[in-house]
């Protein structure tokens, strides 16, 4: 089954206050070190939302097969500078199932 995730966040204003510069650097260490390790079993792609929500500034879609990739891709965020420096907060995560009914319906016959 695929599973599609997305992943409510916000930055924190100290984001901000860092140089476009040292954001570009995070940016890539991002990439580097924590979708990386998962990047033949999961996409991520990130969508900035701020123009069209106030709840939250950005979101990822994560897509995979792979729940533990899953997993473990947001362990990886957790112990990660954007987390433990406060620069990003979670607001929320949702998870669905690629035509999931049909599945169901698959297994049914």
């Amino acid at each position: 089954m695929k599973y599609a995730i997305i992943i409510r966040y916000e930055f924190d204003p100290s984001w901000l206050r860092l140089t476009r510069d040292e954001r570009g650097r995070r940016e890539e260490a991002f990439q580097k070190d924590i979708v990386g390790p998962g990047v033949d079993k999961m996409s991520v792609r990130h969508f900035d939302a701020e123009a069209f929500s106030a709840a939250f500034s950005d979101f990822l879609l994560v897509e995979t097969e792979d729940l533990q990739a899953y997993y473990y891709f947001i362990e990886r965020l957790r112990d990660s500078d954007f987390v433990a420096q406060g620069w990003v907060r979670i607001k929320d995560i949702s998870i669905g199932i690629q035509d999931g009914y049909k599945e169901y319906e698959h297994d049914l016959a």
